[in-house]
């Protein structure tokens, strides 16, 4: 599967917890100083009707010197009494050609060092995008975490995978003939019913990063086994996609969801000392073909090298 990133995450504030008997407890939340706007539109229902003023006054702080003292104070007070630091991240929706404005804001926390430094780090990370090179590398085991593709309300037949009854069954055949025992006088749990299929958050675990590809590079697909010049995007783009115009990842296998669907990528929780996840990735080959059709050619080049210029092609060159 190949995943595209949106050039990875844009951090806009910094959340402290402290501990307390019943668990952690947000302490202190630091907001950046410029907030875009597709971050805004997660703050609204309607963003048309509203007045557009969420966290106008977070800037103002950072301009006036009574408001830097409170926040230099809020960052201490993180250091002295936090034990655990996160970044809210948020995505950036403007990087693709999708319907959506609306960022997805999420919490990453950072790990490693001491809370003096880890208060510091995320600091510097403030308005500053995050890529995905910074946080993934090639041979990795991640976690690939989404919701799975909807099928809506479904029988037992399509859901279980149940045998259907013999043709001549009264009231049906994709049923289950008998749901259990006079007693126990209650539906087991264990017997398959009818209901909700798919749309279900799941987390598949050790997905091998086979490449980390770079916006802007022209060789993303090339390998040093095929030494052809030729992005990442097949002929005629991905399959109800387009182009991948930025950061991408290429794991093994495939993921949860439909295609745009978002996904969250986390580290493996797991020290790895399988030879499998340890094995060094080389690849060889990636097949850019058209995905639509059979697919004979590579790349742009090479199919009017084959079947020679097109009207248009010609015109323009005259």
């Amino acid at each position: 599967a190949v995943v595209s990133t949106q050039s990875g995450h844009y951090a806009g504030g910094v959340v402290g917890y402290m501990e307390t008997p019943r668990g952690l407890r947000s302490f202190k939340t630091v907001f950046a100083q410029h907030i875009s706007d597709e971050c805004k539109r997660r703050f609204y229902k309607n963003w048309y009707r509203c007045k557009k003023k969420a966290h106008t006054r977070t800037g103002q702080k950072w301009a006036d010197e009574d408001g830097k003292k409170s926040i230099d104070a809020d960052f201490d007070k993180m250091t002295k009494y936090c034990v655990a630091i996160r970044v809210l991240c948020h995505t950036q929706p403007k990087l693709f050609k999708l319907q959506e404005k609306k960022a997805n804001i999420m919490e990453i926390q950072i790990n490693g060092g001491e809370m003096a430094d880890k208060v510091a780090f995320a600091r510097s990370l403030l308005e500053k995008p995050i890529s995905v090179k910074d946080l993934f590398a090639q041979n990795e085991l991640i976690d690939v975490i989404g919701v799975t593709r909807g099928h809506g309300y479904n029988g037992v037949t399509f859901r279980w995978g149940t045998k259907k009854l013999p043709r001549k069954t009264h009231k049906g055949l994709r049923k289950v003939a008998c749901i259990g025992a006079w007693h126990p006088s209650r539906v087991c749990f264990s017997v398959p019913r009818a209901g909700q299929y798919g749309y279900h958050h799941r987390t598949e675990v050790n997905k091998k990063v086979y490449r980390v590809g770079v916006k802007g590079d022209p060789n993303s697909a090339s390998t040093a086994f095929d030494l052809t010049d030729k992005p990442i995007t097949p002929m005629g783009g991905f399959s109800h996609y387009g182009q991948i115009n930025e950061d991408f990842l290429m794991i093994k296998g495939n993921v949860v969801g439909p295609r745009k669907r978002l996904l969250t990528l986390r580290k493996s929780l797991l020290v790895h000392t399988k030879r499998v996840a340890l094995e060094k990735i080389n690849l060889k080959y990636i097949d850019t073909a058209s995905k639509w059709g059979h697919g004979r050619f590579q790349t742009d080049a090479e199919k009017k090298a084959f079947q020679g210029l097109l009207k248009k092609d010609r015109e323009a060159m005259e």
